[in-house]
């Protein structure tokens, strides 16, 4: 990323947060970044861990910005749109807001140069994976000033569309909630053959956190990393035997097509002239 590249950020909750945390770890100047942010505890927050400039409302500063990060929730942002476009220019605009496709964004601020992204919260501790897509008027170069932004939290991958980033909300968005459930039900396992939930959570934590880090730096496909834990007639296959006889796998590729049918409701809702 160019050191004059100018960056700032409308919103500055948690996600936003991380993203400025990273750049100035890799070596973004602070003088580089501005926040707008309404709440004034949280803006005095950004000032005071990230050493940057913080302002309570869009003004014609943003003219001046070459890339505008998008961050408050779904429900505002139709209102800062509005309060933004009077400052749009050749500006990348690059979206983290979950449920808004860049064809509405582009309509609301007249411009086609937006980028849309989906990070997931394991961005807030630098493990996060985003995925990213691009309306026609953003240059390669602008592309890839969004991804080095969002690589700051984590890996990133370019995918198509609206309707791909409906699918990475729905497979790594909401991602790290389906892993949390499965944490829950190992630790509820734990407990009831007689462990304390503080070491049934231990040992379900840390099992996939290093069974996610082997799967991670291995080139082998995940069935055969599973099938080195399963001997026939052991206690895993065991396991596994039930889990198939539920039709758990069904059932879990099932709820990740509802929560992306579900995205792209949200797109619609959201993206209502009226909403």
């Amino acid at each position: 990323m160019s050191p004059t590249s100018r960056i700032c950020f409308l919103g500055g909750g948690n996600m936003a947060g991380a993203l400025i945390g990273g750049l100035l770890r890799a070596g973004t100047p602070a003088a580089a970044i501005t926040a707008v942010e309404i709440d004034a505890a949280r803006r005095s927050a950004l000032q005071r861990e990230f050493g940057i400039a913080a302002a309570a409302a869009p003004d014609a500063s943003l003219a001046r910005a070459d890339v505008l990060v998008l961050a408050v929730k779904p429900q505002q942002m139709k209102d800062l749109c509005a309060a933004l476009r009077p400052f749009i220019g050749a500006q990348l605009v690059l979206s983290i807001a979950a449920g808004i496709r860049a064809s509405d964004l582009a309509r609301w601020l007249g411009t086609q140069c937006i980028v849309r992204a989906m990070p997931n919260t394991p961005a807030l501790v630098g493990k996060g994976i985003t995925g990213m897509a691009a309306l026609g008027g953003v240059s390669e170069a602008q592309l890839e000033l969004a991804e080095r932004i969002l690589s700051a939290a984590g890996s990133v991958v370019r995918v198509g569309d609206d309707a791909a980033l409906d699918a990475v909300t729905a497979l790594s968005g909401s991602g790290p909630a389906y892993v949390y459930y499965f944490i829950e039900a190992l630790v509820a396992a734990g407990v009831e053959m007689g462990f304390t939930t503080e070491q049934a959570r231990r040992f379900a934590v840390e099992t996939v956190a290093g069974a996610a880090h082997l799967a991670g730096s291995s080139d082998e496909p995940l069935e055969v990393l599973r099938a080195r834990v399963t001997s026939r007639g052991g206690t895993t296959a065991a396991a596994i035997a039930r889990m198939d006889a539920d039709q758990l796998k069904r059932k879990i590729v099932d709820a990740v097509l509802a929560a992306r049918a579900r995205a792209a409701e949200l797109g619609d809702e959201f993206g209502r002239d009226g909403a």
